[in-house]
């Protein structure tokens, strides 16, 4: 038998607090790798969504047991830091701050219920949980750190007994966590008696935008670059003053969602054709930088989408980025002793990863969500008041919803077709 670990993380995009970071580990990790993965899996002309929090989430949990060369090879590939101490606090803090948002939202909106005033106040839930196999012996160092740092429940099950039925269970709870947003997230027969741990992160969006759309100002518009020239897509309309800026060969445009603590980013390419650009120079420094762009008069127009891609496979990806040891690949040298005992003939490493998005945007605001499973396996053997600009988001563009304290993008994708 072979024994399999499965991580997994499943998020739905949040609005998060103002207040900084205490480390930036987190944010920078997710936002480089997030740019890296966005290279090895978009094409030219079809959608992509990914959840770079999701994704890292799952992964910092998974470095957590690697050591030596494994630790330091993936250190490398998803941008951490050298002292997993800080890079474990700071996905804490950053955990910490999504959690905060909801419960400061379900106060405001308590509060305003008393002078008759109902809104929708923005929904995030986030969560973590340990499904072990009985029994197995697991480093209780490990446990207890995700325990500590990602708040990471503990549950057995008997994934030597009945494997699919524990497939039941952990897709369940995914499943209602994201609001049935991410379904069936482990496939069939992907859990077997071998399995032994999966870890799960689950966090759901449901954000207003600060400032809605009329949904009657929403007109049948084209949008080039299609196959079908006379292609009309449903576009909202919205004058307001939003962060925007005009670089060499695009504008990026954010549009806040209530509290202005998350915001949706727009870069639009100048050129119909220049998404492949774009996407080539697109640098964690320009996704920190759409965190604090300067106001000013917009007249903003943005196409309707919903995007829900079918369950993603990111070994290849993270392969091809050089991360090769945790796969085994040479054979013998995945190194996850700090997750469990490593012996020359019984060791752990990850068998594969997949990952499922889930968003769909429209004048109310955003609900979104991804879940990230990585597979492992035993081996045996200054304000200005200029006219107003107008962006018109008609071609392919790139987009992300950020948390503006930190600058990490939660979602981070392209749209080559709203249809």
């Amino acid at each position: 038998m072979r024994p399999t670990i499965f991580l997994l993380a499943a998020l739905i995009t949040c609005q998060a607090g103002l207040a900084g970071l205490a480390d930036s580990s987190a944010a920078h990790a997710i936002n480089a790798l997030g740019i890296d993965l966005l290279r090895q899996t978009a094409t030219a002309h079809d959608n992509t969504l990914l959840s770079p929090f999701s994704i890292q989430m799952a992964m910092a949990m998974t470095t957590a047991g690697a050591d030596g060369a494994t630790r330091d090879e993936m250190g490398r590939v998803l941008h951490y830091p050298a002292s997993q101490n800080s890079l474990d606090q700071s996905f804490a803090e950053l955990q910490k701050q999504l959690t905060g948002i909801a419960q400061r939202q379900a106060l405001q909106s308590e509060s305003q219920k008393r002078y008759g005033i109902t809104n929708q106040p923005l929904t995030v839930i986030t969560a973590n949980r340990l499904y072990v196999e009985q029994g197995y012996a697991f480093r209780s160092e490990f446990l207890s750190l995700l325990q500590d740092n990602y708040l990471a429940a503990l549950e057995p099950v008997d994934f030597i007994g009945n494997a699919a039925s524990a497939t039941i269970q952990i897709n369940t709870w995914v499943a209602d966590q994201t609001r049935q947003r991410i379904r069936d997230l482990i496939p069939p027969g992907a859990l077997s008696p071998a399995t032994r741990l999966v870890l799960v992160n689950a966090i759901y969006l449901k954000a207003p935008w600060n400032e809605p759309f009329n949904a009657n100002a929403t007109q049948s518009q084209p949008f080039h670059g299609l196959a079908d020239p006379a292609a009309r897509v449903p576009t909202m309309m919205l004058h307001h003053a939003l962060g925007c800026a005009r670089r060499e060969g695009y504008q990026v445009v954010v549009i806040p969602y209530a509290g202005a603590e998350l915001q949706l980013v727009v870069w639009l390419p100048d050129a119909v054709d220049g998404l492949s650009a774009l996407t080539a120079a697109l640098s964690p420094e320009m996704l920190a930088a759409a965190a604090e762009l300067p106001e000013q008069s917009v007249t903003l127009y943005l196409p309707k989408f919903k995007m829900e891609p079918p369950v993603l496979s990111l070994t290849r990806a993270l392969k091809s980025l050089g991360m090769t040891t945790a796969f085994n690949e040479p054979k013998g040298s995945a190194n996850f002793d700090r997750m469990a005992p490593r012996r020359p003939d019984d060791y752990l490493y990850i068998s594969d990863i997949f990952h499922k998005t889930f968003l769909t945007l429209n004048e109310s605001g955003t609900e979104a969500a991804a879940a990230t499973a990585v597979s492992m396996a035993r081996f045996l053997g200054i304000s200005q008041h200029p006219p107003p600009v107008v962006v018109r988001v008609d071609h392919p563009f790139l987009f992300a919803i950020q948390h503006r304290a930190s600058g990490a993008c939660l979602f981070l994708g392209q749209m080559t077709d709203p249809r």
